[in-house]
């Protein structure tokens, strides 16, 4: 098979040792090549302009630019280009920002390589790929758990230690509009108390530390 016809791949990763692994198993199958390799966002888009891959795999959590902004920011240019998310995080509010972004499969750390394959294949193929965790996930979502962008940063600051006064301090607002914005935070995560919100957050992939 010739290099025009193989399946060009671009690595985004800011692991060098995880690129240099994925790169591998990906240059030794016949059928496809890596045509670039990176670990930030920015350099993620630059990358792609320059050589237009047909699927790039992408870690979520780059430094500066993450990885769903960069999908974001390439779609916009490209919005034929076909991701496929390969990331650590099973959190079902991670996994439906990156489909929100416009990715099409999604592949956790640690699964077997076959897996990455076929994910690579599927997603060139047209189609998408959710194996059984990142479908369990996105089907216990619930559909009103949305947060506002102002809920967003109060949750932020939850998981970061901040009380009500110093999250009010530094956003700006009363404390009384911090205990509502608390309120609804813990009435859209289900849960009952400020330490639950923020296991919930964390684990869901709302914030990361």
């Amino acid at each position: 098979m010739s290099t025009q016809e193989r399946i060009k791949v671009m690595v985004v990763d800011d692991h060098p040792l995880m690129r240099v692994g994925v790169a591998a198993i990906i240059n030794a199958r016949s059928n496809m090549t890596v045509v670039a390799q990176t670990g930030t966002g920015e350099e993620a888009v630059a990358l792609f302009h320059q050589h237009q891959p047909d699927i790039t795999l992408m870690d979520l959590r780059l430094p500066k630019m993450s990885g769903v902004d960069a999908i974001l920011a390439i779609r916009a240019r490209y919005p034929k280009s076909r991701f496929v998310v390969l990331t650590t995080y099973e959190g079902d509010e991670d996994i439906h920002r990156a489909f929100e972004a416009g990715a099409q499969g999604y592949v956790i750390k640690g699964m077997p390589y076959q897996t990455l394959i076929d994910a690579l294949l599927r997603v060139h193929s047209g189609g998408r790929f959710l194996p059984p965790p990142v479908v369990r996930a996105l089907e216990s979502r619930m559909p009103d758990c949305d947060l506002s962008p102002r809920e967003q940063e109060v949750l932020q600051l939850l998981v970061n230690g901040k009380s009500n006064k110093e999250i009010a301090s530094e956003l700006g607002i009363t404390n009384a509009t911090v205990k509502c914005h608390v309120s609804t935070i813990l009435m859209r995560l289900n849960v009952s108390d400020r330490t639950q919100a923020v296991v919930a957050a964390l684990q869901r992939g709302l914030v990361h530390l």
